[in-house]
């Protein structure tokens, strides 16, 4: 499909599958948010839409507070199409510290890190076979699982989905009245994924408890090196079954690659601890940056 020229834009849509694909195989980016289908399963979520701003492909989109950003241009001149934006009062949102050392360096911007946003980076290995005593609790949990129930572990396939939305849904009931302001838009792009997984190129699993289906991931290759964890949801009354979940998805699905990215925590303290008692390899730092008067 062809990119309409800046200030026109396209909302993203499911054609723009094969072109964003590519410039993603070209680029090879770390942060999560660039694959076609995060963008995609967020588009209303974040209004995303696509325009050229001179030969460079931008991703505009908007905060859950409705502010309009842009993402880091991901084909062209990124560093002439982001002075365009921040000369006209876009901020940017997403930047990694490679794209901060080579454009963000302006007496002009006011740069900052967005550390709810960083995402968890680990070896592959090490989550798909929990070595050492320092994941002894993840075994522990995963052991006592494993003792009280029959289970199976399949790939994720049509035959799946009713079960895996319906878990969803309950899942939903559980953390309603916890959740934060993201929480029905994940809930959304989720059920989106289990219904589009094959067209947007996802791969999964799920875990079956006496034939019902009691937790899913769903995730893909980021990059050559790294896969990416979208969604994983599990029964929350069966202890130890996201610690199994986690360890499965590591273990049977894009063992070519070398590390995972398991996506940001936004700030909540639960699954912050969480994230980081797996022991990350690396925080991929994030970077919000715009114009210090704030004008165009």
């Amino acid at each position: 499909m062809e990119i309409p020229h800046y200030p026109t834009t396209a909302p993203l849509a499911l054609p723009h599958k094969p072109l964003l694909d590519e410039v993603f195989i070209r680029l090879q980016p770390k942060v999560s948010e660039l694959t076609f289908a995060n963008l995609y399963l967020f588009r209303a979520a974040h209004g995303y839409r696509l325009t050229m701003v001179g030969d460079a492909l931008v991703v505009l989109g908007k905060g859950y507070d409705g502010g309009n950003y842009f993402l880091p241009p991901v084909a062209g001149a990124a560093g002439e199409a982001s002075n365009r934006l921040f000369a006209e009062g876009l901020p940017l949102y997403g930047a990694d510290e490679a794209f901060a050392r080579q454009h963000l360096q302006r007496d002009d911007l006011e740069v900052t890190e967005d550390r709810d946003n960083f995402d968890y980076l680990y070896l592959r290995s090490d989550l798909a076979e929990l070595p050492g005593n320092r994941y002894h609790k993840k075994k522990n949990r995963i052991n006592y699982f494993a003792g009280r129930h029959r289970f199976l572990v399949e790939p994720y396939g049509d035959q799946h989905r009713q079960g895996a939305s319906a878990l969803l849904d309950e899942w939903h009931r559980v953390h309603s009245q916890t959740g934060s302001g993201s929480f029905m838009l994940e809930v959304d792009a989720a059920r989106e994924a289990l219904f589009m997984a094959e067209q947007l190129g996802l791969k999964g699993l799920v875990v079956l408890v006496e034939g019902e289906v009691k937790a899913f991931v769903l995730g893909e290759k980021l990059n050559d090196q790294t896969s990416v964890c979208h969604f994983q949801k599990a029964d929350p009354f069966l202890d130890g079954l996201y610690q199994l979940t986690d360890r499965e998805f590591n273990r049977l699905l894009f063992t070519e690659c070398t590390y995972v990215n398991r996506e940001q925590d936004l700030g909540e303290a639960n699954l912050r601890e969480s994230k980081l008692s797996y022991h990350p390899l690396e925080l991929v730092k994030k970077y919000r940056a715009g114009r210090r008067d704030g004008r165009p």
